[in-house]
């Protein structure tokens, strides 16, 4: 298999995870859609690698219409759809008794239902198509329990079980499903945090031990580029000094 002309639709691709797999998949030529909510960050990856077929548009995961919209862009310039990856995701700490709701509401907003938006939109093409990929970034915190991030692991969790219920539901149709778990990497995900101690410690040890972004998305083209027959369903990847 060859990553060459696939066209891939990337979520939350402004930064992190999937900014490095935008640069990944666009040396690999790659026919990218790629959206998030800072389309300056977006156009800077375009105007970088100018040399790729990459389209630009802004999406908030939270809205569907603004999914669909992404989806049908990619429909609208290549006529199919290889793969969507969901990566837009926020990670919170706080423990329980500080009763963030609000907060739980967002992380539910955009961690799960974000997911969700991504599989309503893509699934019927894929469907119609009979092939099709869909990736969702999960995290080891989707495998392990650790305190303080309750509802985070709840989101994650969830992705998790509604990934391998796509699967069960979807895998006679020639339709491909994978989660990438990572444990700490080196991204803007602890501006997620409200706590800016919370938010220096996370990053201290992102610094510390932390996976690099690109050491992530060689694993989500890694899931892209294997044989049609070949379905890779879950990757954890840790920082080898990571303890949980």
């Amino acid at each position: 298999m060859s990553i060459k002309d696939k066209v891939i639709v990337i979520t939350g691709a402004s930064s992190g995870i999937g900014a490095a797999t935008v640069v990944n998949l666009a040396k690999q030529h790659a026919k990218l859609v790629i959206g998030a909510r800072r389309v300056d960050k977006l156009d800077e990856l375009k105007e970088k690698y100018s040399e790729a077929e990459i389209i630009t548009q802004k999406v908030d995961v939270t809205n569907f219409d603004e999914v669909n919209d992404l989806v049908t862009t990619a429909i609208d310039h290549f006529g199919k759809i290889d793969v969507l990856f969901n990566n837009a995701g926020i990670m919170p700490i706080n423990p329980l008794i500080k009763g963030a709701r609000d907060e739980w509401q967002n992380i539910l907003n955009v961690n799960v239902m974000g997911v969700l938006n991504g599989i309503a939109a893509a699934l019927p093409i894929m469907q119609s198509q009979k092939f099709g990929h869909i990736i969702a970034t999960d995290s080891v915190a989707g495998h392990v329990v650790v305190p303080n991030l309750a509802v985070y692991n709840g989101s994650k969790f969830a992705v998790r079980a509604i990934m391998e219920g796509l699967r069960q539901e979807h895998h006679n149709d020639g339709i491909r499903t994978s989660i990438v778990s990572p444990g700490a990497v080196a991204t803007e995900l602890y501006k997620s945090s409200t706590d800016e101690a919370t938010q220096q410690a996370e990053l201290e040890n992102e610094k510390e031990i932390g996976l690099s972004a690109e050491n992530v998305a060689t694993a989500v083209a890694y899931a892209i580029d294997t044989p049609d027959n070949m379905d890779i369903n879950e990757i954890i990847i840790r920082p080898i000094k990571q303890p949980v």
